[in-house]
């Protein structure tokens, strides 16, 4: 990765603090608790991309129940940087917003999109593979997204479809996204090969962003220039509230990189890098518990994958009163007891 390239990462951290209940509540979501450590998932995130980012490059995309704790966590990142949606509006709206709003500074700037709740482990692979990702994309009007290598037929994950390497070997063209499958298919494509877990971690610039939202969600994409435009001025408030509404409720993958992939492998400028590094999307206690007994399996923190010799069984708790369950329950009761109190920047 040059170092002339300008990135900026964009953390998504809205959430109404359902998934970890009774711990998250809607001013407590997930990614402001301390579920991996001492420090909260959103101060993981920030911590482990600053090889590559300042906090004073990072922005965070949140609401007005959890802005506060996340400022004052994120003691580096500039407070006109945590913007607050007034209404959550998924992924597309967050992204797109971003992207107006870093095309006004530099329309040449990298945006690396980052979910603020994922767990990583072996972050010089994880770091390795963001600088390939971060060079593809700066080289063009090129959308790039991380995907993970499977380790089991997952159903909980979308997954990406991928075809040839480019020529240079520095990503693999993309075919399709697909949306969680069922059972059959998620073992089809593992044992396929060419399938990957979409880790919701893309690059783009801010211009081929922007220019996708204006592309594909023509009707929000005026909204959310405005917006922008209005930002740093005493009527963005207003501005934001009364347009940000407006748009479309539609996650990124749904507006921008399924409609940019029905132009072909080959048209699309959608790759793919393949991760070898430990990935958990901490959707639930059980993912929790599955990512914990994981990790003390492996016993180094080193990420697996089974193109390294690595695998491991899936370890989700059943849903009966058997010992796997009851050993499930245990761990959930003792993890919601003494919990890990997160630490401030």
């Amino acid at each position: 990765m040059p170092n002339s390239i300008d990135f900026r990462p964009v953390i998504l951290a809205g959430g109404s603090g359902t998934r970890f209940w009774p711990r998250s509540r809607r001013a407590r979501a997930k990614q402001v608790l301390a579920l991996d450590g001492e420090r909260s998932m959103i101060q993981q995130t920030v911590e482990r991309l600053k090889p590559l980012a300042t906090s004073a490059k990072t922005w965070v995309i949140t609401n007005e129940y959890l802005a506060h704790e996340i400022a004052d966590q994120l003691k580096g990142v500039p407070a006109e940087q945590i913007v607050q949606e007034p209404v959550g509006r998924n992924t597309a709206p967050a992204c797109g917003l971003a992207a107006f709003l870093i095309e006004r500074q530099n329309p040449d700037a990298v945006l690396g999109i980052f979910p603020s709740d994922h767990v990583i482990s072996d972050e010089p692979r994880f770091i390795r593979a963001l600088q390939k990702a971060i060079a593809v994309a700066a080289a063009g009007e090129n959308m790039v997204v991380l995907g993970i290598e499977p380790t089991r037929a997952e159903t909980g994950y979308g997954y990406i479809e991928t075809t040839d390497f480019t020529r240079d070997d520095s990503a693999l063209h993309v075919r399709r996204f697909i949306e969680k499958p069922n059972q059959n298919k998620a073992g089809e494509f593992v044992a396929a090969g060419n399938y990957y877990w979409n880790s919701g971690i893309f690059l783009w610039s801010a211009r081929t962003l922007a220019n996708a939202v204006r592309e594909h969600l023509p009707e929000a994409a005026p909204l959310l220039e405005s917006i922008a435009a209005a930002y740093g001025t005493p009527a963005f408030e207003e501005v934001f509230h009364a347009l940000y509404p407006k748009c479309e409720n539609i996650s990124v993958d749904y507006a921008v990189l399924e409609p940019r992939s029905a132009k072909g492998a080959h048209l699309s400028h959608l790759y793919c890098i393949p991760a070898e590094f430990s990935w958990n999307d901490l959707g639930s206690w059980a993912s929790l518990y599955e990512y914990q007994l994981e990790t003390r399996l492996r016993g180094d923190g080193e990420g697996m994958s089974p193109r390294a010799g690595g695998t491991w069984p899936s370890m989700r708790p059943t849903t009966t009163s058997s010992a796997p369950g009851s050993l499930w329950h245990w761990w959930v009761w003792r993890t919601w007891s003494s919990w890990t109190p997160r630490m401030h920047c």
